[in-house]
């Protein structure tokens, strides 16, 4: 079972993504914070990582540059949810380790095929 971390500071946007994911047979877990996210990528292993970009404690762009330096952690992808949608922000996503990008707002069902496609390559 592939296991995703959710890292959002919007509970109501973390409650959406667990339930348009959970349906789908993935194991979920939750961060509200970039600290939070952070100490859950330390201590466990996972498959995916969703990351917003705007986080109390450590920004998505943060997170994501703080887990490139931790051993073992290579194989899990990124990908950033977020309003931030310049291409600036996509810029910095990229620069920071952040394998895959989507805009908000998003419909449930772009974002299950995207995970679908992130985790199945």
């Amino acid at each position: 079972m592939k296991r995703i971390l959710i890292a959002d500071d919007e509970e109501v946007l973390r409650m959406l993504i667990v339930d348009t994911l959970e349906e789908e047979g993935y194991e979920l877990e939750e961060a509200e914070d970039g600290i939070e996210a952070f100490e859950k990528v330390q201590n466990n292993e996972y498959d995916l990582l969703l990351l917003d970009y705007m986080m109390p404690g450590m920004t998505g762009i943060e997170v994501a540059e703080k887990i490139k330096g931790l051993s073992g952690k290579e194989r899990m992808k990124i990908m950033m949810l977020t309003a931030k949608n310049q291409q600036k922000d996509v810029d910095a996503s990229k620069a920071a380790g952040i394998h895959y990008y989507m805009a908000k707002p998003f419909s449930p069902l772009q974002l299950i095929e995207l995970v679908e496609e992130i985790l199945d390559a």
